[in-house]
């Protein structure tokens, strides 16, 4: 959800002052890094696995309940919290151990959570979704009255067009639903930025030390095409058939800053894959410095190099209110836990669902590849140009298992056998290193297999269940309709989306 943020006007005096603060809060992560300041560092952190899963609100026939603020309430439960739209709420699932059977715990832990809370939310007439975009939003759903109460939000809404000084574009040409369609197009303007609260996601949190950073954020860049070509799940917008991954441009230009002059110009966007490999986490908090200016300048009066020549660790509010509004599809996380700072690496290209099944083994695969990927011998971002991963992620978005991803020492190769022929034995090892049980390993990989070899994500599913539906006469919005209901049905029934019938 983000720091809670109160003041509403900003001067050119309150920018300065942030800017200021955030530089020396950079300085302050340089020196703590050099001093050896961070608990981890030199000895890796035990390993735990965190998680946040967006989740959209829907009533009795399938469309956007705006309503997340009664449905919280009737909730009632701290792990779950606001989101952007009303239509939105999100669950933030506390860290486990990532050892023996830890994952499977987690898994029972939180399929018993969604349930109570889809049992409370039912009690409004609202239901829970697992998805990774709302197949029946429209563009009427974008309306600024439709974000949520949070201050923080109307603020940040505020900011983005008043940098912009013009209406938001969505401007996204599709895959065809099949052979036999012709690709559709998506092109409409809103005054706010709740597109951007169409794109649920799952979110990974990774504890590192800080040593480690650099290869760990490497790796999860390399990956990141794989990611979401294997687990797309956000296929149709506004009654549009678009990517496999629609999230990823969605969103790319629904918190973009910049009108058109200052794209024409090269200036860097805030959702952001970045532009090159890294040496330390140093180098993406200093990026953020450099290039971009801040979305909610709110300072405090504390100097972070005087807390850390008083012996205390910094808080570095500045610095990290100003991460949270740099939306790196991988994003450097900078905590502070009773007293002691420690680095994470925060994986953000996952959409939400199907199921918690697919969920967890699309988190067991992600924890999986990135750690046998640190651990090689050679790292497999030295064989690849760091345009060849941010390519994979558009190509893998795009057109899901059809893409065609480059990999080192393979060349340019279907997702699906990539997994199949490297990945998943690299998960197993990777997996098998953090002290994953077998029965963990194989139920979550073997997830992974099954979606791979039969070639059917949540994406693949939707798309194929609305055309079916067409193809026997009904409208794209009746389609969409039907195939969201028989979606939560199965969602509820818990079996991995690979195995669901069109």
């Amino acid at each position: 959800m983000g720091a809670e943020v109160t003041k509403q006007q900003f001067t050119g005096e309150d920018r300065v002052r942030f800017r200021r603060q955030v530089g020396r809060g950079t300085e302050a992560i340089a020196r703590m890094l050099a001093d050896g300041l961070f608990t981890d560092q030199g000895r890796p952190p035990r390993p735990l696995l965190g998680m946040e899963v967006e989740l959209n609100l829907v009533d009795e026939h399938m469309r956007p309940s705006m309503a997340n603020a009664e449905v919280l309430e009737a909730i009632a439960d701290p792990d779950y919290q606001t989101e952007l739209g009303q239509f939105n709420i999100e669950i933030n699932v506390a860290p486990r151990p990532f050892t023996t059977d830890d994952t499977i715990s987690l898994e029972d832990a939180l399929r018993r959570s969604l349930n109570r809370a889809e049992e409370r939310a039912s009690q409004t007439s609202s239901h829970l979704v697992m998805i990774g975009m709302l197949p029946t939003l429209k563009a009427e759903h974008f309306a600024h009255h439709w974000i949520s109460a949070n201050p923080r939000y109307d603020l940040l809404n505020e900011q983005i067009f008043a940098a912009r000084g013009e209406d938001l574009e969505i401007d996204i040409s599709g895959m065809p639903l099949t052979e036999r369609h012709d690709p559709e197009h998506l092109h409409t303007s809103t005054d706010s930025i709740l597109p951007e609260a169409a794109c649920t996601s799952l979110q990974l949190h990774l504890r590192v030390a800080p040593e480690d950073f650099a290869a760990h954020w490497n790796a999860a860049q390399a990956i990141a095409g794989v990611q979401v070509a294997i687990a797309g799940n956000s296929p149709f917008l506004a009654e549009t058939a678009l990517w496999h991954e629609s999230r990823i441009p969605v969103f790319e230009q629904a918190t973009d800053t910049r009108p058109l002059e200052l794209k024409n110009q090269g200036v860097r966007p805030r959702v952001w894959f970045g532009e090159r490999w890294i040496n330390t986490i140093f180098d993406l908090f200093e990026e953020n410095t450099r290039y971009f200016p801040a979305l909610l300048p709110v300072s405090t009066d504390i100097d972070p190099l005087a807390e850390l020549e008083a012996g205390r660790t910094p808080a570095l509010d500045e610095l990290r209110l100003h991460n949270g509004t740099v939306y790196r599809w991988n994003r450097p996380v900078y905590d502070v836990v009773d007293g002691h700072a420690h680095l994470r690496v925060e994986n953000r290209v996952l959409p939400a669902g199907p199921t918690v099944v697919d969920t967890m083994a699309n988190a067991a695969f992600y924890y999986g590849v990135v750690r046998g990927l640190f651990e090689a011998e050679r790292p497999l971002w030295s064989q690849m140009s760091f345009n060849a991963a941010a390519e994979n992620l558009q190509s893998g978005a795009r057109s899901g298992f059809e893409s065609q991803l480059y990999w080192p020492n393979v060349g340019w190769v279907r997702p699906d056998e990539l997994v199949l022929r490297r990945l998943l034995e690299l998960a197993e090892q990777g997996l098998t290193s953090y002290g994953l049980s077998e029965k963990a390993r194989a139920r979550y990989l073997g997830v992974i297999e099954g979606r791979c070899v039969s070639r059917q994500s949540g994406s693949v599913w939707q798309r194929h269940a609305v055309a079916a539906r067409e193809k026997a006469g009904e409208s794209r919005a009746e389609a969409l309709n039907g195939m969201l209901r028989d979606y939560v049905t199965h969602m509820h029934e818990g079996e991995p989306v690979h195995t669901w019938e069109v």
